[in-house]
């Protein structure tokens, strides 16, 4: 490994690191059945959370050693108060080239002015339904229209380019989804992207029976709304098509039947300051720790470093012996 404590972030297996998942929050105001139960989960206590100045060293940190795309996730990060401050701090760093946000779009219409005012680049929204009494037996919210005047909202702000959404391909429902999913990609300047349901719900009850694979879902859209490949999103995660006709994209993300972990290129922190070097990771690297009790940036840049280097080849979900992460989806970041 390079003597330079800041150099190129690269894994054990040769991969490069260019891109950060930074979970704000655990704490969400949706209660999703395929992320946590219905009566919430026990959030954790204000100190142990990291301020907008320890997320912005961290990230500053990263930047330098090349990891240059942030993405702001939670739980739901606009639950967060005055997130705005954060992406202000994170704009201001030059290393940091592409700022996003995910959400489930609740809060999106009343923050949006000021989180672009302070430099956010892009946007993706977390929405399963476009049916009210869908969305709310998903989500266990009657929150649909809000999402949606959200969703309108960011149309307005031509620099939120892409806008994505991003609904979890579940058997027995999203196949009644997918044709309206279909038509919001052809008639709005979204990217619809399906992705398949990953064993991260709190609940514990994934199984590969309740997966839809995202070739169903491409078929059954093909069959009414005929789609031409793309390919693969550039340094990302989604094979991409066009609809024959030229009204719009859409897009898909196959974690469990495609697995794509040969070029992953991401990392995680988690509200609690955890590195976790894949999504399934069943161990963490404290940061908070060495951060709080004084380390230098050079300190905390050896510490990721190591971390990195023993990133995992690969996830196991197909295989015999999957351990699933004690943590959920809300808890890591999404």
């Amino acid at each position: 490994m390079s003597a330079d404590p800041f150099a190129p972030l690269v894994d054990g297996h040769g991969r490069p690191i260019g891109d950060v998942r930074i979970s704000v929050t655990d704490r969400c105001n949706f209660r999703c059945q395929y992320c946590m139960p219905a009566e919430g989960l026990p959030w954790l206590e204000r100190e142990a959370v990291l301020s907008y100045e320890e997320l912005a060293r961290i990230v500053g940190i990263l930047a330098r050693m090349s990891v240059h795309d942030v993405r702001l996730t939670g739980g739901e990060p606009l639950a967060r108060r005055d997130l705005a401050h954060l992406v202000a701090l994170l704009d201001a760093d030059p290393n940091v080239a592409d700022l996003s946000l995910t959400t489930n779009g609740y809060l999106l219409r009343r923050q949006l002015p000021a989180l672009v005012d302070a430099g956010l680049k892009r946007l993706n929204v977390s929405l399963d339904s476009l049916a009210r009494d869908r969305f709310f037996e998903l989500t266990r919210r009657d929150a649909l229209e809000e999402v949606l005047a959200g969703l309108e909202a960011a149309e307005a702000y031509p620099q939120l380019r892409p806008i994505k959404v991003n609904a979890v391909a579940l058997r027995d429902f999203t196949e009644d989804e997918a044709l309206r999913f279909a038509e919001l990609a052809r008639r709005k300047p979204y990217e619809v992207r399906f992705i398949e349901f990953m064993p991260l719900d709190a609940d514990r009850t994934w199984g590969p029976d309740r997966v839809l694979p995202n070739r169903e879902l491409r078929d059954l859209i093909h069959a009414t709304y005929p789609l031409e490949p793309l390919g693969r999103e550039t340094s990302g995660t989604s094979t991409r098509y066009r609809f024959a006709d030229g009204q719009g994209t859409i897009g898909f993300i196959s974690p469990v039947s495609q697995p794509f972990c040969s070029d992953c290129n991401r990392i995680r922190l988690t509200a609690d300051g955890r590195l976790r070097t894949c999504l399934f990771s069943l161990n963490e690297t404290d940061l908070r720790g060495p951060l709080r009790d004084g380390a230098t940036d050079e300190d905390v840049a050896a510490i990721v470093r190591d971390a990195v280097w023993r990133k995992e080849l690969k996830h196991h979900i197909n295989e015999p012996g999957f351990i699933q992460p004690e943590r959920s989806m809300s808890q890591i970041g999404g």
